[in-house]
């Protein structure tokens, strides 16, 4: 007797939301929070380590760098090996290195040790975002896959958030070690997030992990009976290239992978040179430090209703029309920020500036996760998400040495809005056609049964 086929992507596209999703959104969504948490502290942290290190501005901005580095390694090291080894072991990993090292980071004595302490962090806070992207956007039904990514990955500002509004709250009493320690809390969660996060539907099939992979088919689809003869296929290969890196330049995939290259260098530059230099900008311009925490504050708001009002349009028209508009815009409240405002103002244009570069960010990784195959999305994302740590590093580091020169406001926030414009025109040149042509070509030799599922 032949054995039921069923073809999972058809039953995940066209689920409806089930408690099995929640559970993927809320655990990827806490794991994004406190990865977001961790990263922006040291923005938090920056005017004090600037004060009790003696640093000068370049130096600080070369500190801050340190994490971007192990970010840029640690994306594209994890982004590549979860392909092979799974993501939910990738991701127990990442938040072992990024919880456990910044904690270890608080009782750092000198800027080396600092530095050396927050790069073994960054390979955690880098390696876990391609990871719980791509695990979100394999089980995202597609009617509201942008927006459930979006919601997800505005974890990251959540956590800016957090981590912005407890430094206005601790640090000015309490000293800038105690937010580095309060990072701790997640290794504390680590056996729940082995017992509640889900393995990759893909990556179970490729490992003949059978009896897993029908279960969480019967908890997307309730209704669906499966047995324990059914068949599982997919609409690509469950077969990984030998070298995953090379799939992301084969069937027409080259340019636009060499755009979201670009797109994610742009985008990550305006990102942390905003997030690291922020305060200490408000400061010089007159605001104190709980106000100026208050800036940053608003820039993390701005970039989770960005990526979440961003996300909702998109699933009704395309990431790519919504990312290039959100670039432009973005640009345009960056220079606008370098000139007199009244207060009202200045905290708009720092949210819609929020909107556009945290916002976006979390955007490039939905359209990078859709653009690319199940077997690659990882490698794909998390050497995008690499390639934008450079634009990261130098970010903090450029915008360090123009604060040096002391030039106006307006050549400041001129600089950091000028990569916007190119992160637009880099998103406009993506390629659909390479996707769906991929796509075709994964899926040619599959011809769905009578029994395979069909609505």
């Amino acid at each position: 007797m032949d054995s039921q086929k069923v073809n999972v992507n058809d039953i995940v596209d066209q689920a409806k939301f089930t408690p099995f999703h929640w559970q993927v959104l809320i655990w990827c969504l806490l794991i994004i929070i406190f990865d977001g948490y961790d990263l922006v502290i040291y923005g938090v942290a920056l005017p004090l380590l600037m004060q009790e290190w003696s640093l000068t501005s370049v130096q600080a901005g070369l500190l801050a760098s340190a994490a971007l580095f192990g970010m840029m390694f640690g994306a594209m090291t994890f982004g590549t090996l979860s392909d092979k080894l799974g993501r939910k072991k990738t991701i127990m990993i990442c938040v072992a290195l990024f919880s456990g090292f910044t904690f270890i980071g608080s009782f750092a004595t000198g800027p080396v040790e600092f530095a050396i302490l927050r790069f073994l962090a960054g390979l955690g806070i880098g390696g876990v975002m391609p990871n719980v992207v791509a695990l979100t956007t394999e089980y995202a039904p597609k009617r509201m896959r942008s927006t459930l990514v979006a919601i997800m990955f505005s974890g990251y500002a959540i956590g800016g958030m957090l981590s912005a509004l407890l430094g206005a709250w601790l640090v000015a009493d309490h000293g800038w070690k105690i937010m580095f320690q309060m990072a701790g809390i997640p290794l504390l969660a680590l056996p729940l997030i082995w017992k509640m996060l889900p393995e990759s539907l893909m990556f179970l099939v490729k490992e003949k992990r059978d009896n897993e992979a029908r279960n969480i088919v019967q908890k997307i689809a309730p209704e669906q009976v499966v047995t324990p003869t059914t068949a599982l296929v997919f609409n690509e290969s469950t077969q990984e290239d030998v070298v995953p890196l090379r799939a992301l330049f084969q069937q027409g995939r080259t340019f636009s992978t060499l755009m979201f290259w670009v797109a994610f260098f742009m985008c990550l530059l305006m990102v942390y040179a905003l997030g690291s230099w922020l305060p200490k900008l408000m400061i010089q311009a007159g605001y104190s430090l709980g106000a100026s925490m208050i800036f940053l504050f608003a820039l993390n708001i701005g970039g989770m209703v960005g990526a979440i009002g961003g996300g909702v349009l998109a699933d009704k028209f395309h990431l790519k029309p919504v990312l290039t508009t959100m670039f432009v815009i973005g640009a345009i409240a960056l220079i606008l920020l370098g000139f007199n405002s009244p207060q009202f103002v200045l905290y708009t244009l720092i949210a819609v500036a929020g909107a556009a570069t945290i916002g976006s960010q979390i955007l490039l990784y939905t359209f990078v996760a859709q653009f690319y195959p199940t077997t690659v999305r990882s490698t794909g994302m998390g050497w995008a998400s690499g390639i934008g740590r450079i634009g990261a590093i130098v970010g903090p580091v450029l915008t360090g040495a123009l604060l040096t020169l002391n030039l106006p406001h307006q050549m400041n926030f001129l600089a950091i809005a000028i990569p916007g414009i190119i992160a637009a025109f880099a998103v406009f040149l993506v390629n659909l056609n390479a996707a769906v042509d991929a796509k075709k070509n994964l899926s040619a030799s599959y011809k769905p049964s009578k029994s395979s599922v069909s609505n």
